[in-house]
């Protein structure tokens, strides 16, 4: 069995091709909301991505076949006045779970982090993706709180009209 762990290349259609079907089987598992993607994302995500400076796709292949995805966007820490890695999407396909597959794009993805100097990685975890959790935790990522007084730090969200 061959694996290979690539940074993407948003002009290469192989790329392109599995970056939207890795992202649309994750957004149809119950971890990524049991909808396929849309239309217009699967049409725009990929130039999209490509249009920013600050945006990271890594992809993993076994055999040839495409069967993981992350992407990370580049962010700032004020405290640490420096440039930070938001790990946004962390996907394998289910045929191809339990190969180490994840393991191997997050250590691509921490090795992109030190080459940008960023302070640190971040990402969200639903609490109830035990496995997710499991493997951040054995890969050094934890909740964070900045005084124990105050409590563990949050992930929130309220959706916009552009």
């Amino acid at each position: 069995m061959s694996i290979d762990v690539i940074r993407a290349d948003y002009t290469d259609p192989r790329h392109a091709t599995a970056i939207i079907d890795l992202l649309d089987a994750y957004a149809r598992d119950p971890m990524g909301g049991n909808h396929p993607l849309s239309a217009a994302v699967r049409e725009g995500l990929v130039p999209a991505l490509a249009a920013r400076s600050d945006a990271v796709s890594i992809l993993a292949f076994v055999d040839g076949v495409p069967a993981g995805l992350v992407n990370m966007f580049e962010g700032f820490s004020t405290f640490k006045c420096k440039p930070l890695m938001n790990i946004h999407d962390v996907t394998v396909l289910a045929d191809f779970r339990g190969l180490g597959l994840a393991r191997r794009m997050l250590a691509m993805a921490e090795a992109i982090a030190i080459e940008r100097g960023c302070c640190k990685l971040t990402l969200e975890v639903l609490d109830g993706n035990h496995p997710a959790k499991a493997l951040y935790r054995s890969l050094g990522f934890a909740g964070y709180a900045l005084d124990p007084a105050t409590g563990q730090a949050v992930f929130w969200e309220k959706p916009v009209q552009a």
